[in-house]
Parts: C-alpha cells; structure tokens; sequence
C-alpha cells in the first residue's frame, strides 16, 4: 500500500503557481459565472438574486467569486476574499495538492439568512482526484459584513470540507494495481507505451466492467495518532489479475493512433478527443492530452457552448416551435437580465433558424427560450439523448447535467449550452450519433457493459432536419474548415467561456459515415480555430467507415 502525504494544515507552499490574472475587458469584478457560446458571450452574475428579497446580492456574489477564484486555481484571491487570508490559502492550497485534486468543480447553491447577521451559501464540491476519481460532496460557506459595509467569507476548516478541523484531517491513500493487459476490437495489443494517451483509460478497466482502475481512498483521521475515523471516499473495484487475460476493448488501434496524433494540432494546450460508433456506441478511441493524469474525455466536466445548440435544436423541433426555413432574426445583443452577445457582435438580420444554426447565432437561439418549458431542455436530453441518465462505459465517466434553470438568465444560457450545462467529449459524441441516427446507443469501451438508460427515439423527421442543419454548417457555415473532406460531413462549432482570466473553450462534433466525434481544447479560444485542426486532422488519418 503505498499512501500520499497527508493533507496538512499547515506546511510549506508546495502546489501550483497561480497563472497571472488577465483583465477582465467588460465583466465585473464580481461576475463569477461567466460563458461564451460559439457566436457569443453569457455573463451571469447575481442570477436568481437580483432585485429580488432575501440574502444581500453582494454576499452572494463575493461566495461565488471565492468559488470561482478556488476552483481556477486562484488561491491568493480566493483568499483575499475570506477574514484569514494567510491561513485561507495555505489550507486550500496544501487541501488540493495532499489530495492530488485537480480542477476543482465547486456550484454555489440557494444561500439562507441564518439571523445572526451572516449568510450562508451552501455548495456542491466535487473533487476530480488524479488517476482515481472524483469526489463530491457538500459544504456551506459563511459569510459576514465588515465595518467597511463589504462581504467576507468567514474562515473556518470546515468550509473546506464539513469534517475538516483542528482535530481531524484527510489522507489519500493508493493502492497499486498490476498494469492492465488490453487489446483493441481486431484484438490487437494496447498499452500506455504504444499509445501514450490511453494511459489513464487503461489504468480503470484494470478491475474489468466493475468499475476497476487503480484503487485508493480518501481518509478521515485523527491529526495526532493517525488513526483511520471513517473512509469518505473510496475508488475502484476488484483488481485484475494476470489469469483473467487481457481485457478486450471496443477501441480501434488505427482510430486510437489518429486520435493522438490529432491532438498534437492543439499546439500543447489541454484537450480530449473521443470517437464512437452511431450504430451502437463502441468507442473507437479516447485521447487526452496531456497524455497522463486526468480522463477529460469521459470525465470531465465542462459547458458544451453551442455544440449543445444540436440539443436546443432537437428540443424546437420535437414540438413544431420552429422549423429550418422560419425567420429568426439574429440581433448583436439580447438582453434577459444579461446582455448576451453574438461573437465579435455579429448579427444576421431575417436570418432564418437555418442560418441561426450554421452560424451559431446565440441571440437567435435565446429568443425561442419562452419556445420551451422551464425544464424541458433536461428533458430532452435525458428522454432522447440519455444525458444526466447513469452510464456503464467499462470505465468511471461523468455522464452529464442540465438542471431546471433558477431564473430567466440561466434559462438564457442554457439555450446556448452554458449557465449549468456541463459535458464532456463522450458526451457530445454521444448527443452527436443521437441526433443523426435517431436512436441514442449507450456508449461502451468494452462489451458486456450494464445498459439502465431508458430513452425514446427521434422521430425520423426530426432526425433529417438536424442532419441537414449539420450538414449546411459544414458546406456553409461556422465548420467549413472541414469542406474540403470527403464524405457527407455533418458538424457543429462551440466555444464556452469559462472565467474571466482565462481564453475561451474551443468545441467542434461532427459525423461522417458511422463515426461521431466530439473535441474540446482547453482555452482553445474558438471552436473552429482550435476543435476544427484536431477534428480534419483525425478524419483525414482514418478512412470513411
């Protein structure tokens, strides 16, 4: 058993830098949510708070910026913001790097007036620990009003984490699993030596379709005797051994190299890659890179931008609210609490739903919200996409989030695949070979995997008219960098802000034969100027299947 070094209190600084902060151009100091979608920008701020009773908006706002400033890895300001700054970032930043937490994803939830003078904003946490899993769970933020009239969040350990004190602490320990053996679908050898990026991905199927993957846990213990007082997370199953054999995949050798090789077009930045079957969900190759660490193309969790535009789409068109050649006038900004914004402001006067989609215009798709319910996006995506539904890939995934909106703004951004929307590569390849095929196909990596989804297929009608609004964003559209391939090459751009010091997302999806494809590069800045390299670069290696 080979552990970790406890999480200390205190000790010296020994985790990342923080990346210098950039301007914020027209976000506000206090904006902490912040997101573009390929065409355009959301800003949300005090979101269901503002001009509404209750707790003061400026509490609120300073809770979801410290948020904000933790989870970006902004540690001196998140800090800043609390009553004990020393304190605050030697414990968050020993808190992430004794765990091994990496890119923290932490939602604020409904803050409560606790009557003393204080507000509370309880928050989610989840915790993606390297090589292993994620943890989630809860925690509440106290926050008090200084002399000076501004808010602070009111340090104390167990904000951090609800157990976290004087007395107790967490410890990570690992458990080393034998390396696995794998082949691909033609029952060729794999490994992390032949291809890099599969390291991590190999890593989990080492206990099977168990859940498997190397093993470790985090601890509750006492600070003075190190004794164990409760595990509160545990990762992996039962460990493969060298008489189970090699686990066969559904990975195809040839895509997996591709795969890789196409991911050197991101120029060093972080970006994932995943390429599946439309007629049944076999992953044909994952591909992260960096290499080693962390699985962003089943794990990750970020907002789609307006490659969740094809969900949109499929939500108006499934009820007749809209259809291809109907005028959806396309203005440089909409303002729904925010004022949303098309890229560089363009704008595309009488465009039709047609031209909306191909240029991905956000003002366009946000005036059709009162098109659809408040939940119904979810819906949607769960009926007919199965997203937000629990996946059994052969290995531990995120599998999506569309929660009902808290207010008119995040209804707004949702439309464009921001506010609370959260995926991943798998996943957008997935809602991908849903949308041209009608029929969703839980995605595998190797055969025998549990199916519990329950979905409703896509009426062929609609399933035509998302392949021709794929189709013409190709052949007219904000994909045409994919044009001069052959093929019936459908595709769909996204670009997602994600904070305010910090350059833009990049997404691109796209089918052509019977393989989908999601990418998304890590500050990538667009879709099409960053996704769209990786994506030609990998259809251009494989031939059409």
């Amino acid at each position: 058993m080979n552990s970790s070094p406890d999480f200390p209190d205190t000790g010296p600084d020994t985790g990342p830098r923080p990346r210098p902060r950039r301007a914020a151009g027209s976000l506000t100091a206090v904006a902490v949510v912040a997101a573009v979608a390929a065409g355009g920008a959301y800003a949300a701020g005090l979101g269901p708070f503002e001009g509404e009773s209750g707790p003061d908006p400026e509490a609120v706002a300073e809770a979801r910026a410290f948020l904000a400033d933790w989870a970006a890895g902004r540690l001196p300001d998140a800090a800043a913001r609390t009553t004990g700054p020393d304190r605050a970032e030697q414990v968050l930043r020993n808190f992430t790097a004794g765990l091994d937490i990496e890119r923290p994803k932490l939602t604020a939830d409904e803050p409560e007036e606790t009557g003393d003078g204080t507000v509370t904003v309880p928050f989610t946490a989840r915790m993606p620990i390297t090589g292993l899993g994620t943890w989630t769970y809860t925690s509440k933020l106290p926050l008090r009003e200084q002399d000076d009239g501004a808010w602070k969040v009111d340090w104390k350990l167990s904000l951090v984490h609800p157990r976290l004190s004087d007395t107790r602490k967490f410890r990570l320990e690992r458990e080393e699993s034998e390396p696995v053996e794998a082949t691909d679908r033609d029952g060729d050898t794999l490994s992390g030596t032949t291809h890099p990026s599969l390291g991590p991905v190999l890593a989990r199927l080492a206990g099977g379709t168990d859940g498997g993957g190397p093993r470790g846990a985090v601890h509750l213990v006492d600070r003075a005797t190190g004794k164990t007082e409760r595990t509160e997370a545990s990762f992996g199953g039962k460990p493969a051994t060298k008489d189970d054999g090699p686990v066969r995949t559904t990975l195809d050798a040839d895509w997996q190299s591709a795969a890789e090789r196409a991911l050197a077009q991101a120029d060093g930045r972080n970006a994932a890659l995943v390429a599946l079957r439309i007629d049944d969900g076999e992953i044909l190759a994952v591909a992260n890179s960096p290499a080693s660490g962390f699985n962003r193309a089943v794990s990750g969790t970020y907002a789609p931008g307006s490659t969740w535009k094809i969900v949109t789409s499929s939500a108006l068109l499934l009820k007749g609210a809209v259809a291809p050649d109907d005028v959806v006038d396309c203005p440089q900004y909409l303002t729904v609490g925010k004022r949303f914004q098309n890229v560089e402001t363009s704008e595309h006067p009488g465009a039709t739903f047609r031209k909306d989609f191909t240029e991905s215009c956000n003002t366009a798709f946000i005036s059709l919200r009162g098109k659809l319910g408040e939940g119904e996006l979810g819906d949607v995506a769960k009926t007919y996409f199965g997203v937000g539904q629990t996946w059994h890939v052969g290995v531990p995934s995120y599998d999506g989030s569309v929660p009902v909106p808290r207010d008119a703004t995040e209804k707004a951004a949702s439309m464009i695949g921001q506010g609370r929307v959260q995926a991943n590569p798998l996943i957008m390849a997935s809602v991908t070979a849903t949308a041209v095929s009608g029929t969703f196909h839980q995605p595998s990596l190797v055969a025998g995997t549990e199916d519990t989804t329950t979905t409703t297929p896509i009426p062929p009608r609609v399933v035509t008219q998302l392949r021709e609004l794929m189709r013409a964003t190709v052949t007219e559209g904000t994909a045409r960098g994919l044009s001069d391939l052959p093929g019936d090459i459908g595709a769909k751009t996204g670009t997602a802000e994600v904070s305010d010091d910090q350059d833009n997302n990049g997404w691109m999806v796209a089918h052509r034969g019977d393989v989908a494809v999601a990418c998304v590069v890590e500050e990538g800045v667009t879709g099409g100027g960053s996704a769209g390299p990786v994506i030609h670069a990998l259809l251009s290696a494989v031939p059409e299947s």
